[in-house]
Order: structure tokens, then sequence, then C-alpha cells
């Protein structure tokens, strides 16, 4: 471990990807704040402990913020894959670097722009800028190592 921690490109990795986990975490808490703000609970039981089956519905802002998270989801955790076999095939800091914080505030705008509903293509912009960073990432990765395979 100690040597891993002596590879500046990955602590830049791991300082980039926790703050999108840290992200994700934020995003979780705004759609359970909304689920009791709204009344509208994905579980009977949760319905009934806020008063009834009733409040067993769907509600547009819950949705709209959960769909942010599962997005995060389908888009974060291969990034922290690709971002950390990235940063250990000893890519320059400053290539490295570009495409964390690319890829960091590709998530941001795009968390933003689904939150805000901000027009198009705004959100769709900033998730492809995200996928060209992963991509080119995967592809130096694919270069690296085919080598070998």
């Amino acid at each position: 471990m100690e040597t891993l921690l002596n590879n500046q490109v990955f602590c830049c990795f791991v300082f980039y990807a926790v703050l999108l986990v840290i992200k994700m975490y934020i995003i979780s808490i705004i759609v359970g704040q909304l689920r009791l703000r709204k009344k509208a609970f994905a579980n009977p039981e949760d319905a009934l402990r806020h008063g009834g089956v009733q409040f067993m519905r769907q509600d547009p802002d819950v949705e709209r913020a959960r769909r942010a998270h599962l997005n995060d989801i389908e888009n974060i955790l291969p990034f922290l894959f690709i971002g950390a076999v990235y940063s250990l095939t000893g890519p320059s800091l400053f290539v490295a670097r570009i495409h964390f914080l690319v890829f960091f505030l590709a998530r941001l705008m795009h968390s933003v722009a689904y939150f805000f509903a901000l027009k198009p293509p705004t959100r769709s912009v900033s998730y492809s800028i995200g996928q060209i960073s992963c991509f080119l990432m995967a592809v130096q990765i694919l270069m690296m190592v085919a080598s070998f395979a």
C-alpha cells in the first residue's frame, strides 16, 4: 500500500474518486429527503410508517433525482475501475489529472443539469465528455497490456 501512496497519479485518482463517491452519497441523501418531503415511497413499509399505503407512489421530482443517482452508479463505478487501472500504467501526471478532472466536472455538470432540468443538450454533452475521458483511458490501458495478451 505504501508504494501506491507514493504514486502521484494514483493519489490524484483517489482524490477525484473519493469526491465522486461523496457526490453519489449526497445525491442518495437528496433522493431520500425528497421521498420524505413529497411522501412518495417505493416500499409499503416506508409508506405505512409515514402515513399509509396511499403514499406508496411515484413523484416526478423523486424520480428525476433517482434517475440522476442511477446514472451516477452506471458511470462512476466503471470510472473507479478504469481510473484505478489507468493510474497504475504509469501515465503522465498532467494527462491523468486532466482525465480525472474532466470526468469529475462532467459528472458534476450532469447532475446539475439533471436536477435543474437544464436545456438540452447540456446533460447529454456532459455525459459524452465524461465517457470520452473514460474511453481514452481504456484505450491507453489496452495499448499498454496488449503485448501481454
